[in-house]
């Protein structure tokens, strides 16, 4: 499975961006994060185009949570999105990238005072609410600094989409928005009516994530709809946006088909402007929170195989052989976190057909299986693995457990790469550490 510019050349080495990822395995290193440009910026023009043909107000927030780094944030601001951002340190991330704040959004279920008070001061255009609490919170602080806001209400429309249970935030039962029928996301519309430096601008769903299908999405706006009906005829108000956020999903494997970007723009868009004419309520502007459907498949994972080790399993009757990776559950933690899957091709001999059935398996200190019996040729010490799909999620969720180094990050393109985020060294590992005094002067129990 070959995606976005990915090629095999002539020496049967996989080639992204018309770079060969064994000569980036070369000047980078390994474990590494390979971005291809090109499948990017292709994914948000298509993406912006199968819905503004349908439905032509909308907004595209892109979900920084999935892949964010400066150089992502100015990718997104070419290319015409807004962007969504869900904690203190996306925002400061893409507001060092000059990113426009008028074109910020903030979510999260938590918010920090001093998040609120950030985006406050920043000039954001308006912060998700979540709760009854950071509604208190943010009202105070617009007192405090003589200041307005833009606010949207996140709702949870009850719908309990066909995913993995963890990446599930659409149900009714979740830590996520105001509940509907409780009546509490129409109680904190009128409480925001209520406040005068509160500007309602409309009202927020995400139903969940890597959706391999339209009917979460379709269920999720007839609910909205409804919603918007409810306020309308409690509050006279007719909300101005709506925001269905994100969730569409992408292929780990070959067998996970995903809707095209038309197919899931009709089944939303369709619905939407029924139900909006059945009930005489003007059209509000559409957006979406597009990430993984974004990034993800932009994403490859290089890594260098070390070990090989074949072992008996009386389970079976039979062997399995176990590939050695030099990263695994702190470059990606996805598969130990809610068993997702990946595919892999051996990038220096991606032209050879496969011969064995070998199970790939990082190096850290725990059970850290990256990818269960997948067929391969037989892998040898030294070939490069290049793990595919693993743009969202992997690099933002990376960690330093066994006191790994984070690895670098490259954008290829039209056969040039560039580094746009640096590999973490050691004393990068140790330049938030200190040492007490104290424990150097004296080894006696304090």
């Amino acid at each position: 499975m070959l995606l976005g510019t990915q090629s095999v050349n002539s020496q049967g080495v996989l080639q992204i961006g018309g770079c060969s990822t064994t000569d980036l395995v070369k000047q980078y290193g390994s474990p590494l994060y390979v971005m291809d440009e090109f499948a990017i910026r292709s994914a948000m023009r298509s993406y912006r185009k199968a819905f503004e043909s349908r439905y032509p107000r909308t907004a595209f927030y892109y979900a920084s949570k999935a892949f964010l780094c400066m150089a992502m944030a100015v990718i997104v601001e070419q290319e015409g999105f807004c962007m969504d951002v869900a904690a203190l340190g996306e925002l400061y991330t893409v507001l060092r990238a000059d990113f426009p704040p008028e074109r910020i959004a903030l979510h999260g279920n938590n918010k920090s005072r001093q998040e609120l008070l950030a985006a406050v001061e920043a000039g954001i255009d308006h912060i998700i609410l979540d709760n009854f609490y950071e509604l208190a919170i943010l009202e105070d602080l617009l007192k405090e600094t003589n200041r307005q806001m833009g606010v949207m209400v996140r709702a949870t429309p009850g719908v309990d989409p066909k995913t993995h249970r963890l990446i599930r935030t659409g149900q009714a039962d979740t830590k996520f928005g105001f509940n509907i029928k409780d009546g509490s996301a129409v109680q904190a519309i009128k409480l925001v009516q209520q406040c005068p430096s509160m500007m309602f601008k409309g009202v927020h769903c995400h139903v969940g994530s890597q959706l391999l299908e339209t009917e979460t999405h379709e269920q999720a706006v007839q609910v909205m709809v409804n919603l918007l009906q409810s306020v309308y005829q409690e509050t006279g108000i007719v909300p101005d946006a709506l925001n269905i956020g994100g969730g569409l999903g992408v292929r780990y494997l070959s067998s996970h088909q995903p809707p095209s970007y038309d197919a899931f723009a009709e089944a939303v868009t369709e619905p939407l402007k029924a139900m909006l004419d059945k009930l005489g309520l003007p059209y509000p502007e559409l957006q979406q929170e597009p990430g993984r459907a974004i990034v993800g498949e932009a994403g490859t994972t290089l890594y260098s195989i070390g070990a090989i080790k074949t072992v008996p399993v009386d389970e079976i009757g039979g062997t399995r052989t176990y590939v050695n990776i030099d990263g695994g559950l702190s470059d990606n933690p996805r598969p130990q976190l809610y068993e997702a899957v990946y595919s892999c091709i051996l990038a220096n001999r991606a032209d050879e057909p496969a011969d064995s059935k070998v199970t790939i398996a990082g190096k850290h200190c725990e059970t850290d299986i990256l990818i269960w019996d997948v067929d391969l040729p037989s892998p040898r010490s030294g070939d490069v693995l290049a793990v595919q799909t693993t743009g969202a999620y992997n690099f933002v969720m990376a960690s330093n457990y066994n006191r790994f180094l984070r690895p670098a990050v490259v954008l290829v393109n039209n056969g040039k790469s560039e580094m746009i985020v640096k590999r973490q060294t050691l004393d990068d590992l140790l330049s938030n550490e200190v040492v007490p005094p104290y424990l150097r002067e004296s080894s006696e129990i304090r």
